[in-house]
Parts: structure tokens; C-alpha cells; sequence
């Protein structure tokens, strides 16, 4: 390896060492109390080089969130599969699970942390935030769409994103729950993948037809 090509792999080793720490800190402490000094100084860097990387602190949380939505949409299409959109509801709510469990520290920066505004002309969102292939919720507003389509739900259940706000939100309120009470050990919690499974295939037979 030459020096230019050494010197961009320590560029970008830096960067992600920042992301994560960052990342890390904004879950756990709040995004308004973490400052770009205390990134530094935790991951025992100078302000100034952290500056050299991302110029504030909303351009820092801006790559994060682009980062990490685009992870979670890259997940739902490398590993749901179903062409029957009720099918495929089953398996994006199986895979935002495994998301949360196999990414807890993004998942908890993406789903359980307040965050300030991202302007979408910033972002990539601006173009793709309604692109299946890229965004997760268009993904999952996809399959919701289809179904009514094809005539699947009672016929109250009409716009697809009040049913995929409706899925994501009753999952997502069971995986927060418990990773934001898992050590009171007076509750007892039962197995988290079986949790979700069985409300999601309550929330489908109240909303399937013919169920």
C-alpha cells in the first residue's frame, strides 16, 4: 500500500471511529448534550480534528442519519424476500427485529433518540425518502399499498401509511420497551421474538379480511 492510499485508509479510519463514537453518545447522553468537544475528548482526539472531518455538529449527525437509514433500508431488501405483501409485512417486521438486535447502538440512535430537524435538501432523503430500494418505510409502505390493492384489508383499512405506521409503531413500541427496561427485573419479560410475533399476527387478524 502507498503512502496516498495508507494516508486515505487512516481518513477514513478516523472518520468511522468519530461516527461510532458519536453515534454511541447521542443514544445513551441526548444529542443536545454532547458536544463536539466531548466526542474528542472521548475518543482522545483534538476539537481540531474533529472539525477536519465534519465542520458542526448537525453535519455530523447528518452522515449518521443518512448512514444508518440507508443501512436499515439495505437490510429489508437483502433479507426480505416474500412477493405477497401480507407475507412480506411478516417478514419486514421479523427483520426490523433482527435489525434492533443485531444493531442496538443504531437502533437506538435512529428509533430512541430525540433529534433536531434534518433539512431534507441536506440529505439524500430529498430524492429517495418515497424509493422502496433505498428507504425502509417506503419499503414498508409498499407492501401496505399492495395488500390494499389487491383487496386484502377490511375496507376501513384504506391508506397505506396509517397500516404501516400502524405495524411499525406497535413493533417498534415492544423492542423500545423492553431495551429501555430490560434491567427491572420485577417485570417479567417474556422471549422478544416471540412478542412481536404474536402481536403482529393479532394486528393482521384485525385487519385482514376475512379473518
Amino acid at each position: 500500500m502507498g503512502t496516498k492510499e495508507r494516508r486515505e485508509r487512516e481518513r477514513m479510519d478516523t472518520r468511522e471511529k468519530i461516527l461510532a463514537a458519536a453515534r454511541e453518545m447521542f443514544a445513551t447522553k441526548g444529542y443536545d448534550a454532547v458536544t463536539m468537544r466531548a466526542i474528542a475528548d472521548h475518543i482522545e482526539y483534538t476539537p481540531t480534528a474533529l472539525y477536519h472531518h465534519f465542520p458542526s455538529k448537525h453535519a455530523l449527525l447528518t452522515e449518521l442519519c443518512e448512514r444508518d437509514f440507508d443501512e436499515l433500508g439495505r437490510h429489508f431488501r437483502t433479507t426480505v424476500a416474500p412477493s405477497d405483501p401480507v407475507e412480506r409485512l411478516f417478514a419486514v417486521g421479523e427483520a426490523y427485529l433482527r435489525f434492533a438486535l443485531e444493531y442496538p447502538s443504531q437502533y437506538r440512535f435512529m428509533f430512541m433518540t430525540v433529534l433536531p430537524p434534518i433539512k431534507v435538501e441536506d440529505t439524500c432523503f430529498a430524492e429517495e425518502h418515497n424509493n422502496p430500494e433505498r428507504s425502509a418505510y417506503a419499503f414498508l409502505r409498499q407492501a401496505c399499498s399492495e395488500a390494499i390493492e389487491q383487496g386484502r384489508f377490511r375496507p376501513e383499512y384504506n391508506d397505506p401509511d396509517q397500516i404501516a405506521q400502524m405495524c411499525w409503531g406497535a413493533i417498534h413500541g415492544i423492542i423500545a420497551l423492553q431495551v429501555a427496561k430490560h434491567e427491572q427485573s420485577f417485570i417479567p419479560w417474556r422471549d422478544l421474538r416471540e412478542t412481536v410475533r404474536l402481536m403482529l399476527a393479532a394486528l393482521m387478524r384485525g385487519i385482514l379480511k376475512g379473518c
